[in-house]
């Protein structure tokens, strides 16, 4: 079936235009490695979750690592790459330090057109976060997350000019790992709401959720508009041991949502509402990495795009579909001429 698109033109405020979305999270350099051997397990991870270390474990962790790809990354930065990619004008607001990766991953962004409000971290606040991705032969990723300068992030580096543009301010949980970042959230979520954008949180991982669910649940019930997770973390944040009750507290509280559930597609939780929409089929999974993001990519560029939460959710699941079949958490097609084929944009 063709789905019939919705799409409204961005308004300008002033003689600026809107922006798609723009995203707030933790700027990180990727740092990729193929992992038959489950080295990971040698390092005391958990297969399929992140990990934070410190600035001592650095060198082990890449050591351990066999040959790399390295590229800019961080949950919502992946998803703000993604709307660029479908043609969506978007900015970025993060924390790096004045060195080689702060650098590489200012350029990545720029070179697709972000527009890009970076905070350079002062002395003492750390070099440039990096994440460590161990991909195993089941394409699932476990993470070691050095945050760094990027969860540094202070109410002090929070503009307001890229958000007072945005349809949609999209935020990243992870930011909730040190009390600065948190901090900064809340003022977000103000500037947002104070300039009629719409407020989108992801839940990132289910132990970042443990660790923050009170705050969590907190700025959920206050100030989110739209919520993304996958089942486990939605499940951990309200307390619910099924997403079915899980889709029912979302429900009550008036919001938009989207449960992704891996190979079985993401429900979506709006005006009464849950409708399961199926994953794109793909012929080889390669790696996991980024399925989230991609899925977050598509999702929230239909809604600023004008379309109803379940087509919105159809072109993220073309998107997430895209970025598992190759290596990396960015995509490597053209997504906008996909989205197009499929009658999504």
């Amino acid at each position: 079936m063709t789905i019939q698109p919705t799409p409204i033109t961005l308004r300008r405020v002033g003689d600026r235009p809107r922006l798609a979305v723009t995203g707030i999270g933790n700027a990180l350099l990727d740092i990729i490695t193929r992992d038959s051997e489950e080295v990971f397990r040698q390092l005391g991870l958990e297969k399929g979750a992140m990990h934070l270390i410190g600035v001592e474990d650095l060198e082990r962790f890449y050591n351990a690592m066999g040959p790399t790809v390295q590229m800019s990354g961080g949950s919502v930065a992946n998803s703000i790459a993604g709307v660029a990619a479908l043609g969506g004008t978007c900015g970025y607001i993060g924390k790096v330090a004045d060195d080689e990766f702060g650098e590489r991953f200012a350029h990545d962004l720029k070179s697709l057109g972000v527009e890009l409000d970076l905070a350079i971290a002062e002395t003492g606040e750390g070099p440039t976060g990096r994440c460590h991705v161990f991909i195993s032969d089941d394409a699932q990723r476990t993470m070691a997350t050095f945050l760094g300068a990027s969860n540094q992030l202070r109410v002090a580096d929070i503009r307001a000019d890229l958000i007072a543009r945005s349809e949609i301010t999209y935020i990243e949980g992870y930011l909730f790992d040190l009390p600065p970042a948190k901090e900064a959230v809340s003022r977000v979520a103000q500037f947002a709401h104070d300039h009629d954008s719409v407020v989108a949180l992801s839940l990132s991982d289910m132990f970042c959720v443990s660790r923050h669910r009170e705050d969590f649940l907190r700025l959920v019930s206050e100030d989110v508009d739209v919520l993304l997770g996958n089942a486990d973390e939605v499940c951990e944040l309200v307390g619910a041991s099924h997403v079915e009750a899980a889709i029912q507290f979302l429900d009550d509280l008036g919001i938009v949502a989207a449960i992704t559930q891996g190979p079985r597609g993401a429900t979506i939780v709006s005006d009464g509402d849950a409708t399961l929409v199926p994953a794109d089929e793909v012929d080889h999974v390669v790696d996991q990495n980024g399925a989230g993001d991609m899925f977050a990519a598509g999702f929230l560029y239909g809604l600023a795009e004008g379309a109803e939460p379940v087509e919105a959710a159809r072109l993220g699941s073309l998107c997430a579909g895209e970025v598992i079949s190759h290596l990396g958490a960015r995509p490597e097609s053209d997504l906008e001429d996909l989205a197009i084929d499929a009658g999504l944009l």
